[in-house]
Protein backbone atom coordinates (compact mmCIF):
# COMPACT_ATOMS: atom_id res chain seq x y z
CA UNK A 1 0.00 0.00 0.00
CA UNK A 2 1.40 3.12 -0.89
CA UNK A 3 1.75 6.06 2.12
CA UNK A 4 -0.14 8.93 2.25
CA UNK A 5 2.45 11.73 2.05
CA UNK A 6 0.00 14.26 2.46
CA UNK A 7 2.65 16.77 0.27
CA UNK A 8 0.31 19.24 0.09
CA UNK A 9 -0.18 20.06 3.48
CA UNK A 10 2.76 19.29 3.85
CA UNK A 11 4.26 22.39 1.45
CA UNK A 12 1.23 24.40 2.73
CA UNK A 13 3.47 24.75 5.83
CA UNK A 14 6.49 25.60 3.87
CA UNK A 15 4.97 28.72 2.12
CA UNK A 16 3.55 30.05 5.13
CA UNK A 17 7.57 29.86 6.86
CA UNK A 18 8.61 31.87 3.35
CA UNK A 19 6.01 34.33 3.43
CA UNK A 20 7.06 35.31 6.68
CA UNK A 21 10.93 35.53 5.17
CA UNK A 22 9.90 37.24 1.66
CA UNK A 23 11.92 40.52 2.55
CA UNK A 24 14.91 38.59 3.37
CA UNK A 25 14.15 36.52 0.45
CA UNK A 26 13.96 38.74 -2.07
CA UNK A 27 10.61 37.57 -2.89
CA UNK A 28 7.10 39.34 -3.86
CA UNK A 29 3.82 38.48 -2.82
CA UNK A 30 0.49 38.81 -4.31
CA UNK A 31 -2.98 37.93 -4.07
CA UNK A 32 -4.32 37.93 -7.09
CA UNK A 33 -8.09 38.65 -7.52
CA UNK A 34 -10.28 35.75 -7.95
CA UNK A 35 -7.43 33.65 -7.97
CA UNK A 36 -5.03 32.62 -5.05
CA UNK A 37 -1.69 33.67 -3.69
CA UNK A 38 1.04 34.04 -5.94
CA UNK A 39 5.06 34.74 -4.48
CA UNK A 40 7.47 35.77 -7.28
CA UNK A 41 10.47 34.10 -6.99
CA UNK A 42 12.49 36.11 -9.99
CA UNK A 43 9.82 37.27 -13.02
CA UNK A 44 9.63 41.47 -11.25
CA UNK A 45 11.60 40.37 -8.17
CA UNK A 46 15.14 40.03 -7.79
CA UNK A 47 15.50 36.57 -5.66
CA UNK A 48 18.10 34.76 -4.06
CA UNK A 49 20.37 32.00 -3.44
CA UNK A 50 18.31 31.11 -0.57
CA UNK A 51 14.91 32.29 -2.27
CA UNK A 52 16.36 29.38 -4.90
CA UNK A 53 16.90 26.91 -2.03
CA UNK A 54 13.46 27.67 -0.73
CA UNK A 55 11.82 27.24 -4.27
CA UNK A 56 13.25 23.87 -4.47
CA UNK A 57 11.90 22.68 -0.81
CA UNK A 58 8.45 23.18 -2.06
CA UNK A 59 9.12 21.50 -5.50
CA UNK A 60 10.03 18.05 -2.91
CA UNK A 61 7.60 19.15 -0.51
CA UNK A 62 10.09 19.48 2.18
CA UNK A 63 11.14 15.56 1.72
CA UNK A 64 14.53 16.43 0.69
CA UNK A 65 17.42 18.20 2.46
CA UNK A 66 19.09 21.19 -0.09
CA UNK A 67 22.47 22.97 0.36
CA UNK A 68 24.64 24.82 -1.44
CA UNK A 69 28.21 22.83 -0.90
CA UNK A 70 31.77 23.76 -2.09
CA UNK A 71 32.59 21.47 -5.32
CA UNK A 72 35.19 22.11 -8.48
CA UNK A 73 34.57 22.18 -11.98
CA UNK A 74 37.55 19.74 -13.25
CA UNK A 75 40.42 20.98 -15.17
CA UNK A 76 40.21 20.95 -19.11
CA UNK A 77 41.36 17.37 -20.33
CA UNK A 78 44.77 18.31 -22.03
CA UNK A 79 48.21 17.62 -20.56
CA UNK A 80 48.84 21.06 -21.03
CA UNK A 81 47.08 21.66 -17.94
CA UNK A 82 48.38 20.94 -14.47
CA UNK A 83 45.29 20.01 -11.45
CA UNK A 84 45.62 23.50 -10.10
CA UNK A 85 43.71 24.83 -13.11
CA UNK A 86 40.37 22.91 -11.70
CA UNK A 87 37.83 26.23 -10.76
CA UNK A 88 36.33 25.94 -7.65
CA UNK A 89 32.79 26.35 -8.06
CA UNK A 90 29.62 26.23 -6.00
CA UNK A 91 27.14 22.88 -6.23
CA UNK A 92 23.59 22.04 -5.28
CA UNK A 93 23.11 19.49 -3.12
CA UNK A 94 20.14 16.97 -2.57
CA UNK A 95 19.97 14.34 -0.18
CA UNK A 96 16.54 12.59 0.21
CA UNK A 97 15.53 9.12 2.71
CA UNK A 98 12.29 9.45 0.29
CA UNK A 99 13.32 9.92 -3.35
CA UNK A 100 9.97 8.26 -5.10
CA UNK A 101 7.76 11.14 -3.33
CA UNK A 102 9.81 13.77 -3.03
CA UNK A 103 11.40 13.74 -6.16
CA UNK A 104 8.88 11.78 -8.59
CA UNK A 105 5.27 12.44 -6.85
CA UNK A 106 6.04 16.36 -6.25
CA UNK A 107 9.41 17.75 -7.97
CA UNK A 108 9.20 16.31 -11.86
CA UNK A 109 8.11 19.15 -14.16
CA UNK A 110 5.25 16.85 -15.81
CA UNK A 111 2.58 19.29 -16.21
CA UNK A 112 2.66 21.46 -19.40
CA UNK A 113 0.16 24.25 -18.59
CA UNK A 114 -1.07 26.90 -21.25
CA UNK A 115 -3.63 29.14 -21.12
CA UNK A 116 -4.08 31.96 -23.59
CA UNK A 117 -0.59 33.57 -23.88
CA UNK A 118 0.33 32.02 -20.64
CA UNK A 119 2.77 28.62 -20.87
CA UNK A 120 4.92 27.52 -17.41
CA UNK A 121 6.05 24.13 -16.64
CA UNK A 122 4.07 22.95 -13.60
CA UNK A 123 5.99 21.03 -10.58
CA UNK A 124 5.14 20.39 -6.65
CA UNK A 125 2.69 18.91 -4.92
CA UNK A 126 -0.20 20.27 -7.35
CA UNK A 127 0.42 17.27 -9.31
CA UNK A 128 -0.71 14.25 -6.82
CA UNK A 129 -3.76 16.91 -6.45
CA UNK A 130 -4.41 16.28 -10.48
CA UNK A 131 -3.07 12.81 -10.87
CA UNK A 132 -2.74 13.45 -14.57
CA UNK A 133 0.41 11.59 -15.44
CA UNK A 134 1.16 8.03 -15.77
CA UNK A 135 3.03 7.83 -12.61
CA UNK A 136 0.37 8.55 -10.69
CA UNK A 137 -2.03 6.05 -11.91
CA UNK A 138 0.99 3.03 -11.66
CA UNK A 139 2.07 3.66 -8.18
CA UNK A 140 -2.05 4.07 -6.76
CA UNK A 141 -0.57 7.52 -5.20
CA UNK A 142 -3.51 10.45 -5.39
CA UNK A 143 -4.38 13.62 -3.30
CA UNK A 144 -7.57 15.36 -2.09
CA UNK A 145 -6.24 18.24 -0.42
CA UNK A 146 -8.15 20.74 1.52
CA UNK A 147 -5.45 23.57 0.05
CA UNK A 148 -2.77 22.77 -2.91
CA UNK A 149 0.80 24.53 -3.98
CA UNK A 150 2.35 24.33 -7.42
CA UNK A 151 5.75 25.90 -9.00
CA UNK A 152 5.88 27.29 -11.79
CA UNK A 153 8.83 27.98 -14.51
CA UNK A 154 7.99 30.61 -16.30
CA UNK A 155 8.01 34.38 -17.96
CA UNK A 156 5.01 35.85 -17.09
CA UNK A 157 2.88 36.05 -13.67
CA UNK A 158 -0.06 33.83 -13.48
CA UNK A 159 -3.57 35.36 -13.96
CA UNK A 160 -6.94 34.47 -12.23
CA UNK A 161 -7.52 32.11 -15.43
CA UNK A 162 -4.57 30.49 -14.73
CA UNK A 163 -5.41 29.52 -11.25
CA UNK A 164 -9.20 28.89 -12.31
CA UNK A 165 -7.51 26.40 -15.30
CA UNK A 166 -5.13 24.13 -12.23
CA UNK A 167 -8.72 24.37 -9.96
CA UNK A 168 -10.20 22.43 -12.56
CA UNK A 169 -7.51 20.23 -12.71
CA UNK A 170 -6.96 19.69 -8.74
CA UNK A 171 -10.60 20.07 -7.52
CA UNK A 172 -8.98 22.62 -5.11
CA UNK A 173 -10.56 25.83 -5.46
CA UNK A 174 -8.83 29.18 -6.80
CA UNK A 175 -8.78 30.98 -3.46
CA UNK A 176 -6.94 27.78 -1.39
CA UNK A 177 -4.34 27.51 -4.42
CA UNK A 178 -0.55 28.74 -4.23
CA UNK A 179 1.88 28.84 -7.00
CA UNK A 180 5.34 30.21 -6.88
CA UNK A 181 7.00 30.99 -9.90
CA UNK A 182 10.36 31.77 -11.45
CA UNK A 183 12.08 32.16 -14.87
CA UNK A 184 15.02 29.97 -15.52
CA UNK A 185 17.33 33.09 -16.15
CA UNK A 186 17.05 34.30 -12.42
CA UNK A 187 18.49 33.70 -9.35
CA UNK A 188 15.88 31.13 -7.78
CA UNK A 189 14.87 29.81 -11.16
CA UNK A 190 18.16 28.67 -11.74
CA UNK A 191 19.15 27.02 -8.95
CA UNK A 192 16.03 24.98 -8.72
CA UNK A 193 16.46 23.75 -12.04
CA UNK A 194 19.31 22.57 -10.94
CA UNK A 195 18.18 21.03 -7.97
CA UNK A 196 16.64 18.53 -10.05
CA UNK A 197 19.70 16.26 -10.78
CA UNK A 198 18.29 13.23 -8.63
CA UNK A 199 14.95 13.71 -9.91
CA UNK A 200 16.05 13.50 -13.69
CA UNK A 201 18.21 10.44 -12.38
CA UNK A 202 14.74 8.73 -11.27
CA UNK A 203 12.29 9.84 -13.85
CA UNK A 204 14.87 7.86 -16.65
CA UNK A 205 15.05 5.12 -14.21
CA UNK A 206 11.12 5.03 -14.87
CA UNK A 207 11.13 5.33 -18.13
CA UNK A 208 13.21 2.41 -18.57
CA UNK A 209 10.71 0.26 -16.79
CA UNK A 210 12.78 -0.02 -13.40
CA UNK A 211 11.07 -0.15 -10.49
CA UNK A 212 12.54 3.34 -8.91
CA UNK A 213 10.47 2.36 -4.94
CA UNK A 214 13.81 0.13 -4.92
CA UNK A 215 15.18 3.07 -4.03
CA UNK A 216 15.06 3.99 -0.45
CA UNK A 217 17.44 7.03 -0.22
CA UNK A 218 19.32 9.36 -2.40
CA UNK A 219 22.01 11.79 -3.01
CA UNK A 220 22.41 14.23 -5.76
CA UNK A 221 25.31 17.05 -6.48
CA UNK A 222 25.48 19.37 -9.67
CA UNK A 223 27.44 22.35 -10.45
CA UNK A 224 25.06 25.91 -9.74
CA UNK A 225 25.14 27.27 -13.68
CA UNK A 226 26.07 30.91 -14.21
CA UNK A 227 22.83 32.73 -13.97
CA UNK A 228 21.65 33.46 -17.36
CA UNK A 229 20.77 36.62 -19.51
CA UNK A 230 18.06 34.95 -21.12
CA UNK A 231 16.07 31.87 -20.33
CA UNK A 232 16.84 29.74 -23.64
CA UNK A 233 20.40 30.56 -22.38
CA UNK A 234 19.38 29.72 -18.92
CA UNK A 235 17.53 26.07 -20.25
CA UNK A 236 21.05 25.32 -21.78
CA UNK A 237 23.33 26.09 -18.86
CA UNK A 238 20.65 24.36 -16.45
CA UNK A 239 20.49 21.16 -18.37
CA UNK A 240 24.32 20.83 -18.60
CA UNK A 241 25.05 21.55 -15.23
CA UNK A 242 23.22 17.98 -15.03
CA UNK A 243 23.87 15.93 -17.97
CA UNK A 244 27.95 17.17 -17.63
CA UNK A 245 28.39 17.79 -13.72
CA UNK A 246 25.48 15.74 -12.76
CA UNK A 247 26.32 13.05 -9.67
CA UNK A 248 24.08 11.31 -8.37
CA UNK A 249 24.14 8.24 -5.64
CA UNK A 250 21.03 5.36 -5.21
CA UNK A 251 20.58 3.15 -1.73
CA UNK A 252 18.31 0.41 -3.67
CA UNK A 253 17.26 -2.73 -2.55
CA UNK A 254 16.91 -5.92 -4.79
CA UNK A 255 19.27 -7.63 -7.23
CA UNK A 256 21.99 -7.00 -8.91
CA UNK A 257 21.64 -8.26 -12.36
CA UNK A 258 18.52 -5.96 -12.95
CA UNK A 259 21.14 -2.70 -11.89
CA UNK A 260 23.88 -4.16 -14.12
CA UNK A 261 21.36 -4.65 -16.60
CA UNK A 262 20.16 -0.63 -16.68
CA UNK A 263 22.31 0.73 -15.17
CA UNK A 264 24.74 1.82 -18.87
CA UNK A 265 21.58 3.35 -20.45
CA UNK A 266 20.84 5.69 -17.55
CA UNK A 267 23.69 8.40 -17.49
CA UNK A 268 23.54 10.96 -19.98
CA UNK A 269 26.35 9.57 -22.36
CA UNK A 270 23.83 6.50 -22.82
CA UNK A 271 22.22 8.71 -25.76
CA UNK A 272 23.53 9.77 -29.18
CA UNK A 273 23.27 13.22 -29.39
CA UNK A 274 25.66 13.70 -25.57
CA UNK A 275 28.89 15.58 -25.63
CA UNK A 276 27.60 19.17 -26.84
CA UNK A 277 26.00 21.75 -25.04
CA UNK A 278 22.27 21.52 -24.82
CA UNK A 279 21.89 24.96 -26.54
CA UNK A 280 24.07 23.04 -29.87
CA UNK A 281 21.85 19.90 -29.23
CA UNK A 282 18.80 22.33 -29.13
CA UNK A 283 20.08 24.05 -32.41
CA UNK A 284 20.48 20.63 -34.47
CA UNK A 285 17.06 19.79 -33.48
CA UNK A 286 16.00 22.65 -35.44
CA UNK A 287 14.81 24.35 -32.32
CA UNK A 288 11.99 21.00 -31.82
CA UNK A 289 12.51 19.61 -28.13
CA UNK A 290 10.32 16.65 -29.16
CA UNK A 291 13.43 15.87 -31.86
CA UNK A 292 15.96 15.49 -28.65
CA UNK A 293 15.98 12.07 -27.89
CA UNK A 294 14.02 12.24 -24.34
CA UNK A 295 16.42 9.97 -22.82
CA UNK A 296 19.33 12.84 -22.79
CA UNK A 297 17.74 14.12 -19.88
CA UNK A 298 19.60 12.48 -16.57
CA UNK A 299 22.69 12.88 -15.10
CA UNK A 300 26.59 12.23 -15.96
CA UNK A 301 27.21 9.46 -13.39
CA UNK A 302 24.99 7.37 -11.08
CA UNK A 303 26.59 4.96 -8.41
CA UNK A 304 24.38 1.99 -7.26
CA UNK A 305 24.51 1.08 -3.56
CA UNK A 306 22.88 -2.23 -3.43
CA UNK A 307 21.82 -2.51 0.24
CA UNK A 308 21.00 -6.48 0.47
CA UNK A 309 24.40 -7.52 -1.16
CA UNK A 310 26.62 -4.59 -0.60
CA UNK A 311 27.53 -4.43 -4.46
CA UNK A 312 28.48 -1.00 -5.69
CA UNK A 313 28.39 -0.30 -9.98
CA UNK A 314 29.23 2.77 -11.42
CA UNK A 315 27.97 4.31 -15.31
CA UNK A 316 29.08 7.15 -16.84
CA UNK A 317 31.18 10.28 -15.83
CA UNK A 318 31.04 14.26 -15.56
CA UNK A 319 32.67 16.17 -18.69
CA UNK A 320 34.30 19.06 -17.08
CA UNK A 321 35.12 20.24 -21.06
CA UNK A 322 31.67 20.82 -22.06
CA UNK A 323 30.58 22.11 -18.85
CA UNK A 324 33.76 25.20 -19.06
CA UNK A 325 32.40 25.87 -22.87
CA UNK A 326 28.77 25.92 -21.49
CA UNK A 327 29.09 28.14 -18.73
CA UNK A 328 31.23 30.70 -20.78
CA UNK A 329 34.82 29.34 -19.28
CA UNK A 330 36.29 27.59 -22.04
Amino acid sequence: MTQDWQLNARTSRLVDDIIREAPALRIDLHDVPGGGRLLDFGVKSEGSLQAGLALARVCTSGLADLSIVSGELGAPSTIHHPPSTSLAWPHVQVITDTPTAACLYSQYAGWQISVGKFFAMGSGPMRAAAGREHIFEQHGYRETPEQTVGVLEGRKLPTAEVFENIANKTGVAPERTTLLIAPTASVAGNLQVVARVVETCLHKLFELGFDVRRVRSAWGLAPLSPVAQDDLTGIGRTNDAILYGGRVTLFARGDDDSIADVGPRVPACSTACYGQPFLEIFEAAGRDFYKIDPHLFSPAEVVFHNLDTGRVQRFGAVAPDVLRKSFGLA
